[in-house]
């Protein structure tokens, strides 16, 4: 007994992330004018920076959308998001964000009805100025039958 107690370790709690009410993995819908671009919902991303600040977040499409990846300034305790001018890192544009926001509890899961957060955002990209995009969607229940 005396030799099982003194191999036991105490592991520290690696705690969270400083964006962590924002980060997530959404499925969300690209459209302009109304029209939906893609005819389906694609998964989304949004994580911290490797500086783990709290007022920087990544959004990252995956390549599955309009193939953008740019860092923007966050505020955790609104869950809103924006960047004026974003380097794209998938090519070489410019991304504007307006009115990123999180809604906590404002989606549902697709066939489970689970309630999950929502995210919004207005998008426009250098190489096609004069459009906004909307980029919205909820999150990721992690229930098989939600996904897309």
């Amino acid at each position: 007994m005396l030799f099982s107690m003194s191999c036991t370790k105490k592991l520290e709690n690696p705690g969270a992330t400083n964006t962590v009410a924002m980060s997530n993995e959404w499925w969300v819908t690209l459209t302009l004018g109304g029209n939906d671009l893609l005819g389906t919902h694609v998964l989304f991303s949004t994580y911290n920076t490797s500086q783990n600040v709290a007022d920087s977040l990544w959004l990252d499409d995956l390549g599955k959308g309009y193939d953008f990846k740019c860092k923007v300034l966050a505020n955790p305790k609104s869950l809103t998001f924006t960047t004026d001018s974003s380097q794209n890192l998938y090519y070489d544009i410019r991304v504007h964000i307006a009115n990123g926001k999180i809604i906590p509890n404002g989606g549902m899961g697709k066939s489970t009805g689970s309630i999950v957060d929502s995210i919004y955002m207005e998008a426009s990209f250098g190489d096609d100025p004069g459009d906004t995009y909307i980029i919205s969607g909820v999150a990721r229940s992690r229930w098989a039958q939600d996904d897309y």
